[in-house]
């Protein structure tokens, strides 16, 4: 048995996100890498999807929390993501996740906060 380690680079949503008037009912864009350890995994023995996390089911499980509703901050939404895939995946055993705002600033290419979060330690 080993650890796993299951990743997105720049998931690419459209989110209700922001305390600015302009941002108030509109989307934009956010960036999210992700990476989740699961423990205690095995080599599939057969190939199978059953026998791994479906990473579909992260990413929708990503995509659905980021959309749901109108967040005021990046790090509610972060919080929010970690706390969420550690409490539907009892597989995973830590998440890093970075949310990013690439239309913040003119001046760079994005901001955003990263968090990280264990099975019994909270964020």
């Amino acid at each position: 048995m080993g650890t796993r380690r299951i990743f997105f680079n720049r998931l690419a949503i459209d989110a209700q996100i922001g305390i600015l008037d302009h941002e108030r009912g509109a989307t934009q864009p956010l960036h999210v890498d992700a990476e989740i350890d699961l423990e205690g995994v095995d080599m599939p023995a057969h190939d199978g999807i059953q026998e791994v996390l479906d990473y579909r089911r992260l990413r929708e499980c990503i995509i659905d929390e980021c959309t749901r509703t109108h967040v005021n901050l990046i790090e509610t939404l972060c919080d929010r993501l970690a706390a969420r895939l550690l409490a539907q995946f009892p597989e995973i055993r830590d998440v890093r996740l970075r949310v990013a705002k690439p239309q913040a600033f003119a001046d760079c290419a994005a901001v955003g906060i990263e968090v990280t979060a264990s099975r019994g330690q909270g964020i």
